[in-house]
C-alpha cells in the first residue's frame, strides 16, 4: 500500500500484539514458506508494551541466522548480488528497539526501490483513521489483495507463494520490483 500512497503514517502508539508482521516475514526458502522472526523480550509481569516500546532479546543470534537464510534462499536469484552488500550491511547493525529496526529496514527498502514517500509516526492511539491499513500487520488472518505473479526462486517445486517479504520480489524483479508494487497489487474489498 505505500507504493500507491506519497505519505505513510505508522502505528506506534498501539499495543504490541503477538503474530504480526513487526517482528516476522515469509520468504521462499527450498522447502517452501520461511518465518524469519526477530525475537522480542516480554515483560514477565503480563502487562502490555507500546509499540514503540518493544524491545528485542539479544541472546540469540538471529540477525546472522536471517541473513544465512536469506542467503541460502535468494544467493542465485536475478538479484541478490546487486543488492547483497546492503543487506550485510544491515544485517550487522546494532539494533535494540524493534521500531528501530523496523523504521530502519522500512527506509533501506525504500531506498533500494528507490521511492520517495512521507513517513510520519503516530503521537497518540486512535481508534479510527479515515484510511486505515493498521490491520495488515495481522500475520495471522487473510488479507484482501490479489497478488499478480511473477517468478519466485522455487515457483516450479510450490508454485507461486504470495504476500511474501518484499525480498522475495526485491531479488527476483529488482529495478522493476516498484512498477509491480504500483500497478499489480490490487485490493478486492
Amino acid at each position: 500500500m505505500m507504493a500507491k500512497n506519497p505519505s505513510v503514517c505508522l502505528e506506534v502508539c498501539d499495543n504490541y500484539q503477538k503474530q504480526t508482521y513487526r517482528n516476522r516475514c515469509y520468504v521462499y526458502g527450498a522447502n517452501g514458506k520461511l518465518m524469519l522472526n526477530i525475537p522480542i523480550i516480554h515483560l514477565r509481569n503480563g502487562e502490555r508494551q507500546l509499540t514503540k516500546n518493544i524491545r528485542i532479546e539479544q541472546s540469540f543470534n538471529w540477525q546472522k541466522q536471517h541473513l544465512k537464510s536469506i542467503k541460502t534462499a535468494y544467493q542465485t536469484s536475478p538479484y541478490f548480488e546487486f543488492y547483497e552488500d546492503d543487506f550485510i550491511a544491515f544485517f550487522e547493525g546494532e539494533y535494540n528497539n524493534l521500531l528501530d529496526l523496523n523504521i530502519a529496514s522500512l527506509k533501506l527498502i525504500l531506498d533500494l526501490l528507490e521511492y520517495d514517500v512521507n513517513i510520519t509516526k503516530t503521537k497518540e492511539y486512535k481508534t479510527f483513521y479515515d484510511v486505515d491499513y493498521r490491520y495488515l500487520a495481522n500475520a495471522k488472518t487473510a488479507h484482501p489483495f490479489s497478488f499478480e505473479t511473477y517468478t519466485q526462486m522455487f515457483d516450479e517445486k510450490y508454485g507461486f507463494l504470495p504476500n511474501l517479504s518484499i525480498l522475495d520480489l526485491l531479488f527476483m524483479e529488482g529495478p522493476n520490483a516498484l512498477n509491480y508494487l504500483e500497478n499489480s497489487v490490487i485490493e478486492i474489498r
